[in-house]
């Protein structure tokens, strides 16, 4: 909390903190909270790069490749821990620039962290608020030394740097907290404007290592470069080189075809192929876009997408998808998917979760969402588990041929981040 306080003082009167101070002995060597060792090595014959991975955290294992669902508020919308539990969540994404704006790191820290706060007692990842505070637009100012913003919530002028990320996510207490960055939309971003960020973006890279000082806490840092293949690689290696527990990918899962991101994938999983760490694709959460970026070797993905299309009344099932707000149901006793194991298929019918929609009733939101959150995590299970039979390249295959078969208008699905106001 001192230094959460000292920290705020030193922005808010303007000062700029230094960003030379070498990285502490704790953040470059020393025992390591957080390690990841792949357990299911690619094939030989290089018809995937896909592999099952885990990562050793705090606070449990994860089994990867995996989904994190995204609890922005220190919730999953409409569900509690037993619900993340029996869905089969095995680590949650929270985030930075939510609860430093509600209820305050300060508060989450002196009521025990994030675990015990929201009685959640697996792995935690918080992503580091850059993505929701760049997203503002017209409202935050972006410096060398960090971005000025003005709340969602009230309007009140605030200030993050690398450093004050930091802070914040050292006293929420997840087992990874992550780099602050500056990612910039493919498309609708220059190649200056992408040089510029990204060039910042290692520069705020070193300074949130320096100030990273948690000794249970693990590290991740971001690559950036949008789809300049240049500018991608200069930031792979340039991240690469420093001591992070883990490499996050930014600044897809945006505006980006599917092309363009598995373009971008191939040649930064070509660079990173010897590197030991977990390759993080940040804000992916379509199933058939993650499989395509698992076959090209990322370990992990978060993404709002499954929760916010099921409080919208959209079920994901195999052969598709389901809207459930169309008439078509209200009569349909048969449940969403008769093979799948969530408490909604077990118990209830389309034509019950049709009128809970219409009738605005809250637990629409939650069972549909455990729905769709069980569909995601049983899908990065059946894939895992193809991985380890040496199957996978055939069971991409028959995924990919029955999406393009049963539903081609869905072959993909468009992905979304959580901004500012939340997903």
């Amino acid at each position: 909390m001192a230094r959460i306080a000292a920290l705020r003082a030193a922005t808010d009167r303007g000062g700029r903190l230094d960003s030379a101070a070498p990285p502490p002995a704790s953040a470059v060597a020393g025992r390591r909270p957080v390690t990841f060792e792949v357990v299911g090595p690619p094939p030989a014959d290089g018809t995937t790069r896909a592999r099952h991975g885990r990562l050793h955290t705090p606070h449990g294992v994860v089994e990867t490749p995996a989904f994190m669902p995204v609890g922005t508020n220190a919730t999953v919308k409409a569900l509690d821990p037993d619900d993340l539990r029996e869905v089969g969540a095995q680590i949650i994404l929270a985030n930075t620039y939510h609860l430093y704006l509600r209820p305050g790191a300060e508060r989450i820290e002196r009521l025990g962290g994030l675990h015990a706060f929201m009685a959640w007692q697996g792995p935690i990842l918080t992503d580091s608020g850059g993505f929701q505070v760049v997203s503002l637009g017209d409202l935050r100012e972006i410096d060398d030394d960090g971005v000025t913003f003005r709340s969602h919530l009230d309007g009140s002028t605030q200030r993050f740097t690398p450093e004050r990320s930091i802070a914040v996510q050292e006293a929420l207490g997840p087992d990874i907290a992550v780099a602050f960055d500056q990612p910039v939309p493919p498309h609708s971003a220059t190649r200056a404007e992408v040089i510029a960020a990204t060039e910042r973006t290692h520069r705020w890279a070193e300074r949130s290592l320096a100030a990273h000082g948690r000794a249970d806490q693990g590290l991740f840092g971001i690559i950036q470069g949008g789809l300049e293949a240049d500018l991608r690689a200069t930031s792979a290696r340039f991240i690469a080189a420093l001591p992070f527990d883990g490499l996050c990918i930014g600044g897809l899962a945006g505006d980006e075809t599917p092309a363009e991101r598995v373009t971008v994938l191939d040649r930064l999983v070509e660079l990173l192929e010897a590197d030991p760490r977990p390759r993080y694709l940040m804000g992916l959460g379509s199933p058939l876009d993650m499989l395509e970026a698992v076959d090209r070797g990322i370990d992990l993905f978060d993404s709002v997408l499954p929760a916010r299309v099921a409080r919208n009344g959209t079920l994901w099932v195999p052969e598709g998808r389901l809207n459930l707000r169309n008439a078509r149901y209200l009569d349909d006793p048969a449940p969403v998917q008769a093979d799948c194991r969530c408490r909604l298929c077990r118990t209830f019918s389309r034509a019950y979760l049709a009128h809970l929609f219409r009738a605005d009733e809250l637990l629409a939101y939650r069972l549909a969402t455990c729905h769709n959150l069980t569909f995601t995590l049983d899908f990065m299970a059946r894939v895992r588990h193809a991985i380890d039979a040496g199957t996978f390249p055939e069971t991409r295959r028959e995924i990919l041929s029955r999406a393009a078969r049963d539903h081609p208008s869905q072959r993909r699905s468009s992905d979304t981040q959580a901004g500012a106001k939340g997903g």
